[in-house]
């Protein structure tokens, strides 16, 4: 990422909307008869969103020397939901597969969308682009489920097919691709390049610990988000009258396979496939406050990710309100947060852009249309906003969601 000092400030060049448009459009167009392979557009260096430590290898933290023993995950982070400020991490910009912790991203780009007592009859055209070997809730076509039960299949069964479905419902899944991968840039989630709704394994399919905490942020923001990612049990549809219990998969909600559950865990998110490993972003609230842990792929099986999480939540609720923090989880565009410097909000726009609208297999014609299409809308409104971040006034702007004295914005 280059330094924004490298940046002419005077009068630095000052792309029309016209060219920006044209550039958008023409990315997220690809060529119909060659699409290129996922990888190509994932991100290939570690980004500095949220701070300079942050993009740093090794562990980071201030002042504390207790840090949790054996912890062996490829990458964690540790923040505090409320202020946004990151009180450890280590690699917190790695780019590593996500799992199933990747349909936070979904939640939070299409929750909102239908109202929880709409009603769905599923299709078989709903669940054919399920990808083999994935997590299922159990889901047939001819039933009706409602959404709010559809959402219980995807948080608490991690069900790729209910991912599908609502997928299906929102306009197909290239469209919620390209919707995600739009979403993932607002939120400055720039180490996120999104190949499948579901987060099964693909190639290119990428996150990062920031990331994933991001989202996990955010969508704890939404009620709907917050109530169905800390639900243990439901009741899901079986055809006629008849149900089955659904449990989370949560360890440290539930307590299951030999773990306690963990005080004051109010969710979110696991996930496993075998390119990623274990992964996990839980949060947890006590005495009034609220911390967030990511664990990506750590060395040890079965309860690593949620005894590492543990320990990791243990150590940062001793540290008490007063820790230095290293970084800070940024606030979205679109809601007013300071952009990560003008070579992160170009990547941003590349990937909104240009993510492969397919989950499985080559795309046909018209789902690489359709994903298009689906960007070229988000982007039309997106532009405006993006070319006033590059106004010469901001041309010169530090990076890493600070202010001009240095400080951590939260």
């Amino acid at each position: 990422m280059r330094d924004s000092s490298r940046f002419p400030r005077p009068t630095p060049a000052r792309p029309s909307r016209r060219s920006l448009f044209a550039v958008a459009l023409a990315a997220a167009v690809p060529p119909v008869a060659a699409a290129a392979p996922a990888q190509a557009a994932a991100p290939a260096t570690t980004s500095a969103v949220g701070g300079e430590r942050l993009a740093r290898d090794g562990v980071q933290v201030n002042g504390a020397t207790d840090l949790p023993k054996g912890l062996t995950a490829r990458s964690w982070l540790v923040a505090d939901a409320d202020t946004g400020e990151v009180l450890a991490s280590y690699r917190a910009h790695r780019p590593l597969a996500p799992a199933s912790t990747l349909k936070m991203l979904f939640a939070d780009t299409v929750l909102r969308k239908f109202h929880r007592a709409e009603r769905h009859t599923v299709t078989a055209a709903d669940l054919a682009d399920i990808p083999p070997g994935s997590s299922l809730v159990g889901i047939r076509p001819g039933i009706t489920y409602t959404v709010e039960q559809l959402w219980q299949g995807v948080f608490l069964r991690s069900g790729n097919d209910a991912v599908h479905v609502l997928a299906h419902m929102n306009g197909g899944v290239a469209k919620t691709v390209a919707e995600m991968q739009a979403r993932a840039a607002d939120l400055q989630a720039l180490d996120t390049h999104v190949v499948s709704p579901d987060g099964f394994d693909h190639p290119g399919q990428l996150s990062s610990a920031y990331d994933l905490t991001l989202f996990a942020r955010h969508g704890l923001k939404d009620a709907d988000f917050r109530a169905y990612c800390g639900t243990r049990t439901a009741a899901f549809p079986a055809g006629g009258k008849k149900t089955f219990q659904i449990q989370n998969t949560d360890r440290l909600l539930t307590g299951s396979w030999g773990l306690r559950t963990y005080d004051g865990l109010i969710g979110v998110k696991n996930g496993y496939t075998s390119d990623a490993g274990n992964t996990f972003t839980g949060a947890a609230t006590r005495g009034g406050r609220t911390l967030l842990v990511t664990v990506m792929h750590p060395g040890s099986g079965g309860n690593g990710v949620y005894e590492e999480t543990a320990a990791l939540l243990d150590w940062g609720f001793a540290q008490g309100p007063s820790t230095r923090a290293v970084g800070a989880l940024v606030a979205p565009l679109s809601e007013g947060g300071a952009r990560a410097g003008a070579e992160a909000v170009r990547k941003a726009v590349r990937a909104a852009a240009g993510a492969p609208g397919m989950a499985v297999g080559r795309p046909s014609a018209w789902r690489l249309l359709e994903g298009a299409g689906g960007t070229v809308v988000l982007l039309a409104g997106g532009v405006w906003a993006l070319r006033r971040r590059l106004r010469p006034a901001t041309a010169g702007a530090d990076s890493g969601g600070k202010d001009s004295g240095g400080r951590h914005r939260r």
